[in-house]
């Protein structure tokens, strides 16, 4: 009796998160250390009704270019970490992100992300270039980028230049934690500065974190969720941590298919409008695991628009999928994927519901500098 009395008490919790896209610190604690196989498919079928109801079964998909695997940076659980000596590096010149970008304009692609380590090579010239050049090439299309900590005015450069959107993960809330993954050189507090002046500059912005991190406590996990709740971004990338051979961390165990789609499914339902992407940390965890994540409320796909050439040098942990695949076999492969569980590809950019795009982007960018 005392476990059915349990899960009325979790089906609860579910509904009024859904009811009221929010829940108490302790009342999100409570549905995740009490989950069960029940409450989950239950909290699914809540997170896919407010899912359908904001964009229906369209599924977005984003065209990634991983151009360069260079980082700066020496994060333990990274595989292009700056100290990881056996790592293949490569960049991507101007004219090979345009190639990639063109391809994917013809297999249907309206968004491009460009996703890279924290390269000094690509600077603000440059990294301008190439931007203006997409935007001016697909005028149609979104440009996200995904390049790690900058300035303010760099951030501003990339936006006047014609980019919309920007991904940067926060990976986690907890303070401690940060440091437990992280040199001493890198602060939370430099990463939440990064997203504030973002947000504040008009990009739509996408924080994150890994899910199953060394160290990682459900008290870590309260913590994003209410940071996301506070923050209020456009998009929300999360997956499991999956070791890599190459780093510090490369014998911790890897983070769960279970609990990560468990958290897409509360943030789905914490934010009804954000763009959720099933990543591809969770289908190289799982077979079924894109298609796991749409069910439990996610509305994005990235399949891999980088040449062959270099995907299997992109390499942030062990076993990832698709790095032998044509781009053009990463998009129909996943739009099969898609129509076997009921949903569709949208031919579009796929912005973020609350957005309206009707103004100039000179009127959006005065308003971010007299913001």
């Amino acid at each position: 009796m005392s476990n059915l009395i349990k899960e009325k008490d979790q089906f609860s919790l579910v509904d009024q998160l859904a009811g009221e896209s929010e829940l108490s610190r302790g009342d999100l604690k409570t549905l995740i250390d009490t989950r069960n196989d029940n409450v989950a498919e239950y909290l699914f079928e809540k997170a896919r009704e407010v899912r359908h109801a904001v964009y229906g079964r369209d599924i977005f998909i984003r065209g990634l270019v991983e151009f360069t695997n260079y980082c700066k940076n020496d994060c333990y659980y990274c595989g292009i970490r700056k100290s990881n000596l056996k790592a293949d590096r490569y960049r991507l010149t101007p004219e090979q992100i345009l190639d990639c970008c063109a391809q994917g304009y013809e297999l249907g692609f309206r968004t491009f992300v460009l996703q890279g380590g924290e390269d000094p090579h690509y600077t603000d010239d440059l990294m301008t270039l190439i931007v203006t050049n997409i935007k001016s090439t697909f005028p149609d299309c979104a440009v996200t980028l995904s390049l790690g900590e900058r300035s303010k005015e760099s951030y501003l450069r990339f936006f006047k230049a014609g980019a919309d959107r920007y991904l940067l993960r926060h990976e986690t809330r907890n303070e401690i934690h940060y440091a437990s993954l992280h040199p001493a050189a890198m602060s939370l507090r430099d990463r939440l500065r990064c997203l504030s002046d973002l947000r504040d500059i008009g990009y739509q912005v996408g924080c994150g974190f890994m899910v199953g991190s060394p160290g990682q406590t459900t008290d870590c996990l309260v913590d994003d969720l209410m940071f996301i709740k506070e923050f209020g971004p456009h998009m929300v990338g999360i997956g499991p941590f999956i070791p890599h051979q190459d780093t510090p961390l490369s014998g911790q165990p890897a983070g769960t298919l279970e609990l990560t789609v468990f958290l897409l499914g509360i943030i789905r339902l914490l934010e009804p409008r954000v763009l959720l992407p099933a990543t591809t940390a969770l289908g190289t965890i799982s077979p079924t695991g894109r298609e796991l994540g749409v069910m439990a409320g996610a509305n994005v796909v990235m399949p891999n628009l980088s040449p062959v050439g270099v995907r299997k040098k992109y390499l942030l942990y062990d076993n990832k999928i698709c790095t032998g695949d044509e781009a053009a076999e990463c998009r129909f492969c996943i739009q099969r994927r898609m129509a076997n569980i009921g949903y569709h590809i949208a031919i579009s950019r796929g912005d973020h519901a609350a957005l309206q795009f009707q103004t100039s982007r000179e009127s959006q960018v005065q308003a971010a500098l007299a913001g």
